[in-house]
């Protein structure tokens, strides 16, 4: 790591010329320099830059209050959208869910939220709707986002066309055209954490056979 810049995710913490672990789990590493611990729980610790599904409990003046499973409700500013004025602000009503970015953490504030890349676009982020979003751990969530892309999704994407979002806050929303799809790749994802890359891809291969 000489002469290289590092960026240290959750669980780590600089300390001088040392990196230490605050918290128990695997060490894990995304291309080009970012460094975190794994550790699979179900209650989530925002980080900024982290991408989540949250669901819209209210709507104030300025923001809508949305749950992403962390110690407080977010805050996301009606304008954090692409393009956001006065004059286009987004009408969510509760329960809608919505993959956003976090942007903003304080300890004792409420996380803020954003609806558009660090260029200000849109990009993935926004409404999703309609498919099936389910809960599981962030351990599960960071090997879903991991790069190279994991076994399970790779198998999967190898057979079925689907869209999905992935959120670091353990929350998983799948879609597809049939919903046998949408059924197939939800159960394949809640059965894969606790198995190894070729269990994955074994497991896989016997759901479809059992639809083809």
């Amino acid at each position: 790591m000489v002469n290289q810049t590092i960026k240290l995710g959750d669980g780590l913490r600089q300390d001088c010329d040392s990196i230490a672990a605050v918290k128990a789990g695997t060490l894990r590493f995304s291309k080009p320099n970012k460094y975190w611990v794994e550790s699979s729980h179900k209650r989530y610790v925002p980080c900024v830059g982290d991408t989540v599904l949250g669901i819209v409990v209210d709507s104030k003046m300025d923001n809508f209050l949305v749950d992403i499973k962390g110690p407080t409700l977010a805050l996301l500013p009606v304008l954090a959208f692409e393009g956001g004025t006065r004059r286009n602000i987004p009408k969510f009503e509760a329960g809608t869910l919505l993959y956003a970015r976090v942007i903003k953490t304080n300890a004792g504030m409420n996380t803020e939220l954003s609806c558009t890349d660090e260029r200000g676009k849109a990009a993935e982020f926004g409404r999703l709707k309609d498919g099936y979003m389910f809960e599981s751990s962030t351990g599960s969530a960071r090997m879903l986002l991991s790069s190279p892309t994991c076994p399970v999704l790779e198998a999967l994407g190898k057979k079925l066309s689907f869209e999905i979002a992935v959120g670091l806050n353990g929350r998983v929303w799948v879609n597809a055209d049939a919903p046998s799809t949408i059924i197939l790749v939800s159960n394949a994802i809640k059965a894969s954490e606790s198995l190894s890359a070729t269990q994955q891809r074994i497991m896989v291969e016997k759901l479809i056979q059992r639809i083809e």
